[in-house]
């Protein structure tokens, strides 16, 4: 693996800095406070390219790897975890299972508006009562003709009230058959299909998180991705890329705290000299730096698998793991290093603190991820 950084990684990077002083900075604690979901931000970043940086060129996206995509989200969340989350579901979840499952038809159609952000992208798995026990899921599609219809209710799903168009996973054969589930893409405004209640959340409460409702929606045969069947295993796919999303918001949060707090450390004086000149500041500064830079390490390998078309499975699992994991304890610190000012609005780490935690559960919690990364060193 090369680990030099691009052209490329450089140069998003620097657009993102930029962009992210003018219009995300200035107005994130706004948003954070009323919980609102800045669609016009998502449509600006749509224009510069961040909402299809995987997608072709053919269909109006970036067309760029894993690595630009993952120097994407850790600039974003640097600044604010919630746009980190929402461009990552987008890109990686429901435009990711489009290009990778969709036909022909289906990509002309709904990718260049993705890549543009003209339409912001739902993905539904989840259920109430089915977290990472999708076999049971009670989202049910029965056939009528050449229609499908739909009943049932996601809920945790990112952009599920705001999104224009939803990859959906529904259960079309026996409860707990993995190949008894099958993919359908549903666009906002399709009769039966609603958003229902919006969660209040700890952190990351720019990104809308919300129920999608089915009732009695009818979907024609066209709008399935794949065939019968075969939703879950698009599925499992689908969220060993979303992985490496997760990694790189974990990673892009622990970054941003690391940064606050090293530059606290350096401006805050007691005792007549800064703060980060005690040792107790200064390993704390460290132990951050270093742990920090093996989550890169791990996203990047992953990534690099990924551009290569490699299975990821165990790797975007270990990333997201670790990263997760690190950026918790990083952001613990970093509030540490604050003292009573970190525990404040004024400062940002209060922010990065509240945001972290859903690292660890978003696209399955830790102890998922040892499962996953268990089963394959088991093999």
């Amino acid at each position: 693996m090369n680990f030099e950084i691009s052209e490329n990684q450089t140069m998003i990077a620097q657009m993102i800095r930029d962009f992210g002083e003018k219009e995300i900075r200035p107005k994130m604690m706004e948003w954070d406070e009323a919980q609102e979901f800045p669609v016009d931000l998502f449509k600006k970043l749509g224009g510069l390219g961040l909402m299809g940086v995987l997608v072709p060129e053919k269909y109006n996206g970036s067309g760029f790897g894993y690595h630009e995509y993952v120097t994407a989200i850790v600039e974003l969340s640097k600044i604010d975890g919630s746009i980190g989350l929402s461009m990552a579901a987008h890109n990686s979840l429901c435009t990711g299972h489009i290009m990778q499952f969709g036909n022909e038809e289906q990509k002309e159609k709904y990718l260049p508006k993705l890549a543009t952000a003209e339409y912001i992208g739902a993905w539904g798995l989840t259920e109430p009562n089915t977290g990472s026990d999708a076999g049971n899921m009670k989202t049910v599609a029965v056939q009528d003709g050449d229609y499908y219809v739909i009943n049932g209710a996601k809920n945790f799903i990112t952009h599920g009230k705001s999104g224009d168009v939803a990859v959906v996973i529904v259960r079309t054969g026996e409860v707990g058959d993995s190949h008894g589930m099958t993919a359908f893409v549903i666009e906002r405004g399709t009769p039966g299909f609603t958003g229902g209640r919006k969660e209040n959340k700890l952190g990351m409460r720019a990104s809308e998180t919300a129920e999608m409702i089915f009732d009695n929606c009818r979907v024609h045969k066209d709008q399935m991705l794949g065939n019968v069947g075969e939703g879950f295993i698009q599925s499992m796919k689908i969220l060993d890329g979303g992985r490496i999303s997760i990694a790189a918001l974990s990673l892009g949060i622990a970054e941003g705290a690391y940064l606050a707090a090293l530059q606290y450390s350096q401006e805050r004086h007691q005792f007549n000299q800064p703060i980060a000149k005690f040792q107790g500041i200064s390993f704390k500064l460290a132990d951050m730096a270093t742990k920090i830079e093996a989550a890169k390490l791990l996203i990047h390998q992953a990534a690099d698998l990924k551009n290569k078309g490699k299975s990821v499975n165990k790797e975007s699992a270990m990333a997201k793991l670790y990263a997760s994991e690190i950026a918790v304890e990083v952001a613990n610190e970093a509030v540490q290093i604050f003292g009573g000012y970190g525990f404040t609005k004024d400062y940002p780490v209060e922010k990065f603190y509240r945001d972290v935690k859903l690292c660890t559960i978003g696209e399955g919690t830790s102890e998922i991820q040892k499962l996953v990364i268990s089963r394959a060193i088991l093999k």
